[in-house]
């Protein structure tokens, strides 16, 4: 499989780069705001890119979504989204481009962060209403988004599972009043070089039940991402997340 790789020269460019290989996956050019010397032709925006593809995974920033969308509608090309920080009219973009290509899109690439996912929302569904949802994300001193967008995905999973009736409170301070059931609360800690480590409590009368993932290297998203890219390839236009991915492996 060929690939074009946007955000080619950041940390997950070069980790997907380590790993292509072994997953059966060529790159044949990368696109990066500051190129570096990569073993595959770099431009500085993804318009410049004339090799042929399969598919495009963009590690980039979000900001370059709308971009990249542009170019794999053009060419249909499956995309596979993995920055995170979206906007509502980026959000909107994936959604009418997913109209004409396959569009590839989670809070996290990491396997074991959507084992979380589906763990967490199966222990709402069980705890229910009894149980407060508390989330702690940390991740470096670098992120710049908060909270993660893996967080937020925990959030909206745990939501789902108890009728859609809880609200993210992110964050905590001052004179706030005691905590009201309709919360999922949201905590960001930022610091060092964490890669990602999430949690998700549920806490009732008297026990606390924690699920929890860390991730110790980036080359887990890495994978993910490449396998998200060898799956989406020839799958009818749409969108796309974990959840189809994972279904095969789900009775």
């Amino acid at each position: 499989m060929k690939i074009v790789l946007s955000g080619a020269c950041g940390r997950m460019g070069r980790n997907i780069t380590e790993l292509a290989a072994e997953h059966g996956v060529t790159i044949v050019a990368g696109v990066d705001v500051s190129p570096a010397p990569m073993p595959y032709p770099v431009y500085k925006s993804i318009e410049e890119v004339h090799e042929t593809a399969d598919a495009v995974i963009d590690f980039s920033a979000a900001s370059a979504a709308k971009a990249t969308l542009a170019y794999c509608r053009a060419r249909r090309l499956p995309a596979v989204l993995a920055a995170t920080g979206f906007t509502e009219d980026d959000l909107r973009a994936a959604e009418e481009a997913a109209r004409e290509i396959p569009v590839f899109r989670t809070g996290n690439f990491s396997l074991g962060i959507n084992l979380l996912q589906l763990l967490a929302k199966k222990a709402a569904r069980i705890l229910g209403d009894g149980f407060d949802v508390e989330i702690v994300e940390r991740h470096h001193r670098m992120k710049k988004d908060a909270p993660s967008g893996t967080a937020l995905m925990l959030a909206e999973s745990v939501n789902e599972a108890l009728g859609g009736s809880r609200e993210n409170v992110c964050g905590r301070c001052g004179m706030v009043g005691a905590r009201r059931q309709s919360e999922i609360g949201i905590h960001a800690v930022r610091g060092g070089t964490i890669v990602g480590e999430h949690e998700v409590m549920f806490a009732g009368e008297d026990e606390i039940v924690t699920l929890s993932h860390s991730a110790r290297s980036r080359k887990v998203f890495a994978a993910g991402a490449l396998r998200a890219a060898k799956w989406l390839a020839g799958r009818a236009p749409g969108s796309y997340d974990m959840d189809d991915l994972l279904a095969q492996y789900i009775d």
